[in-house]
């Protein structure tokens, strides 16, 4: 049943509350975590065989297809690896003397928590629901990027909630005047907001109406993607929130609020009958972001905000794909969702045992982390290049699908420009980040890496980009397909 999904991250986040013993929290924790991706992965394979998974109860308010059915999958698959990471990060950080046994609990609660907003917000299909996820993770994922309590994480939570919440009011307003243009259709009722009802009789819906309600929705749920320039919560947050926590950010909430544009996006073109207009404020938002970001990645000396600017950058990607809809962009669009969210996961995650190791995200301080930490060193550098676009990594494969389409549909000065883009980004990436990597550490550093279970994790999601670089399973790319014609309404 779908409705297990939202059942079980809402358990596992009470149980926690029912022990102080850290075997048993840590026991919940990855539970929990892995019957999630079990009940997940059990609804894939229907969505897969069935097309839909729908629950009759509340109005049909559960709903699964294809589209809901990739951004479900990345967020479980990287909530499953951020939760056994997790269990290292912060038992590191209970033996520090960091946190205590309270705040661990209440980490894990939030963590769960979060979780459960991201699921709820990619398998309802009434919209007001939807808006209410969304809003939802904000206030989840606030207390987690201010978990450590001190003046920079605090700033950065708050930042976080004040933008957010205002970018969120606009996608309110834009979620009114959807149901609006339904109510002069087709009068009040009880499916007035469900997705499918809206996309089935976008014709009939009111087009003036319907683009302002896309404009709002893409300023609100826009700001939550990161785009420019309404980005600016976004480098603080990553940057301060714990690793596990920065790349469940980066990695699932930018994709849930991604989906949440595109599911209007896909209503109002088969209103108009074509993508012009949409297409068009995409693009712009895309290349926007993208050339945002590269200026920002060039300046940084904090490679956790490095990190938090390259989620812009592949956010613009993402919206680029989807502004030119073509069958290809699209497709590479939602492969480039999953490419990023398996990349920059691996990177954060990464990250967080280089931090524990040299508590400092200053670059200029790190050396030698290839001889303390070999595993992760190497890991992390192949991260780099990944997510800078190198082949044969998946990025690569997915950005070069969306930029030959630019070129096919004739957008030579767009391509060009995303093109000069990235080769910035490429350089930002090698001049700021590749001197962590050599020379001798300053002070004392003992050399090792954190546990199995933590660098499990890291493997499991660089064998990930590694393999879809090269291979895309059968069942995955007919999803993918099939998600993206809803989206281009073919």
């Amino acid at each position: 049943m779908a409705i297990l999904v939202l059942l079980i991250p809402l358990l596992t986040g009470g149980l926690f509350w029912v022990t102080s013993n850290r075997k048993i929290i840590n026991i919940i924790n990855i539970s929990g975590s892995v019957l999630l991706a079990g009940a997940a992965g059990i609804n894939l394979k229907a969505v897969i065989d069935n097309g839909v998974v729908s629950e009759t109860y509340f109005n049909n308010v559960i709903y699964i297809d294809s589209l809901s059915a990739i951004v479900l999958m990345i967020t479980v698959f990287v909530g499953m690896l951020v939760s056994l990471y997790s269990v290292s990060y912060m038992n590191r950080e209970f033996a520090s003397k960091t946190i205590g046994i309270k705040r661990l609990k209440i980490y894990y609660s939030l963590l769960h928590a979060f979780t459960l907003t991201m699921v709820m917000t990619v398998i309802t299909q009434n919209m007001g629901l939807l808006w209410i996820a969304v809003e939802a993770t904000t206030l989840a994922s606030a207390f987690l990027v201010g978990f450590y309590n001190n003046k920079k994480s605090i700033e950065a939570a708050w930042k976080y909630i004040i933008i957010c919440s205002v970018g969120i009011a606009f996608a309110l307003l834009g979620i009114i005047l959807l149901y609006y243009s339904s109510v002069k259709s087709f009068g009040q009722t009880a499916f007035g907001l469900n997705w499918s009802f809206l996309y089935e009789n976008a014709g009939e819906l009111q087009g003036s109406i319907l683009k302002m309600s896309f404009i709002f929705i893409l300023i609100g749920f826009g700001t939550k993607v990161g785009f420019a320039p309404m980005h600016t919560w976004l480098p603080d947050a990553h940057s301060q929130a714990p690793s596990p926590i920065s790349a469940l950010l980066s990695g699932v909430l930018l994709n849930t609020a991604m989906y949440g544009i595109i599911r209007v996006m896909a209503i109002t073109n088969k209103n108009l009958g074509n993508g012009v207009f949409t297409g068009r404020i995409m693009m712009v938002f895309g290349v926007l972001s993208i050339g945002t970001a590269a200026v920002f990645i060039l300046v940084q000396g904090d490679f956790k905000r490095i990190l938090g600017y390259s989620s812009i950058e592949h956010m613009g990607i993402i919206a680029l794909g989807f502004g030119l809809l073509t069958p290809i962009s699209v497709f590479c669009s939602l492969y480039h969702m999953f490419n990023h969210a398996m990349t920059k996961s691996m990177l954060f995650l990464a990250s967080g045992n280089i931090y524990l190791k040299y508590h400092t995200k200053n670059i200029s301080k790190i050396q030698g982390v290839m001889r303390i930490m070999p595993f992760t060193g190497a890991i992390f550098a192949i991260g780099i290049f990944a997510i800078a676009g190198m082949p044969p990594f998946s990025i690569f494969t997915s950005e070069l699908g969306i930029i030959l389409s630019a070129f096919g549909k004739g957008r030579y000065l767009t391509a060009a420009l995303v093109l000069i883009f990235l080769l910035l980004v490429f350089a930002g990436f090698v001049t700021r980040m590749l001197r962590m990597f050599f020379g001798e550490p300053e002070g004392e550093i003992i050399k090792g890496e954190f546990g199995a279970i933590n660098l499990a994790a890291i493997i499991v999601l660089l064998a990930v980009i590694c393999i879809t670089g090269l291979y895309l399973p059968p069942n995955i790319r007919s999803l993918m397909e099939s998600a993206a014609r809803i989206i281009t309404g073919q």
